[in-house]
């Protein structure tokens, strides 16, 4: 594997991740013209990364882990002012068509729609990056932007279930194989925040507390949810709460899309009485297209991202094909064609059984980890 030049404290090392401002001024655009416009904010997102990636191709190189963060000053900044400036762009946008009216209902709906995919596509993304930090500053700014979508939960679900049971049948975000996204999207809507309420009563138990004690992190998520609710009835009344909702609901949408897409069909092996074996590179799907790992922070170099958590975006390493399973095409791409279930099925489902070949050959009935039906682990 290559090595990257190593990240160092000039801002041109992180420019290309600072793209994803280009949106901001972008949605106030649409905003004050509407029309057509409104289209830019998905295009933006899914179409123009999914086309530079064809550009600039692939990026198979891997900065030195060991870097310090000091020398990563400028890469961190653009996710610490990121969540202002979508705080920002939302309500002021609110306020701004709430107050003028210049736009119909149905245009209103759409815009807030595409906002939708700004928060979903860049803001959580860059809450996922925070959540994984040590300092509290930078997990309470990951909470704020999670509060925002309505959806404080994922970090709970995330850190406590996700990445401890990851490919085995209590992990709720790991696709099953043949399973379509809409199916797996309701079903994770449920799923995911039983489990994390789950997980955070379990955490209280050990230390002996009650699930409904003050430290319970789902107080501040309640009450930072209901917080932005509230301002968004100020702004706009009930329509400003449905506006805000409505972006909320597609930033969800989005993030699930990615869920879906990242260890579709991947599942670790059972070594009986429900021990598995320890999560690998070879569980999570690989990205090495460069423009959509400049939009989303690396979080397509996810394999790494699941060997180390908290190691910072900049510094993820990506594999090779004999370590990991790599995926056609970049996330914008792969999650359009996940919308459409026969598309996904053609492009995927040849990629997972070449997966089981490769790396599990000696399993010879996958009828029980298709179906997560393997015992729970311990």
């Amino acid at each position: 594997m290559a090595t990257a030049p190593q990240p160092h404290g000039k801002l041109s090392a992180a420019l290309p991740f600072w793209l994803s401002l280009g949106l901001i001024p972008l949605a106030a655009l649409v905003a004050t013209q509407g029309g057509w416009t409104i289209i830019l904010l998905p295009l933006s997102a899914w179409w123009l990364f999914s086309g530079l990636d064809y550009v600039v191709g692939l990026d198979k190189s891997n900065a030195d882990p060991e870097t310090p963060e000091k020398a990563l000053f400028w890469h961190r900044l653009v996710t610490l002012i990121w969540g202002p400036l979508q705080l920002v762009t939302i309500f002021g946008i609110l306020y701004y068509v709430t107050a003028t009216g210049h736009l119909d209902r149905v245009a209103e709906w759409a815009l807030f729609a595409g906002l939708g995919i700004l928060s979903g596509t860049i803001g959580i993304t860059y809450a996922h990056e925070l959540m994984h930090q040590k300092p509290k500053w930078e997990r309470w700014l990951a909470d704020i932007l999670l509060a925002s979508v309505l959806y404080s939960h994922f970090r709970s679900e995330h850190l406590l279930v996700h990445h401890r049971y990851v490919a085995t049948p209590r992990d709720p975000v790991t696709a099953r194989y043949g399973e379509g996204f809409y199916r797996f999207f309701i079903r994770v809507l449920h799923q995911c925040f039983v489990s994390a309420l789950r997980a955070e009563k379990a955490m209280l138990a050990r230390r002996n507390r009650h699930a409904t004690h003050i430290s319970n992190p789902f107080w501040r998520y309640l009450a930072l949810q209901l917080g932005f609710i509230t301002l968004a009835a100020v702004i706009g009344g009930a329509w400003g709460v449905f506006l805000f909702a409505t972006q909320a609901f597609w930033a969800i949408f989005q993030l699930e899309l990615v869920n879906y897409v990242e260890h579709y069909g991947l599942t670790r092996k059972h070594l009986g009485d429900g021990k598995y074996e320890h999560v690998k590179p070879r569980h999570s799907w690989n990205a090495s297209q460069r423009a959509s790992n400049w939009l989303l922070i690396n979080l397509q170099r996810h394999s790494d991202h699941h060997y180390k958590p908290d190691r910072r975006f900049p510094l993820l390493q990506t594999y090779t094909e004999d370590e990991a399973p790599q995926l056609p095409h970049g996330y914008p791409v792969m999650t359009m064609a996940a919308l459409i279930p026969p598309v996904w099925r053609k492009v995927m489902h040849p990629k997972v059984r070449e997966w089981r070949e490769t790396f599990y050959p000696e399993i010879a009935d996958w009828r029980p980890y298709k179906n997560a039906k393997n015992p729970m682990p311990r």
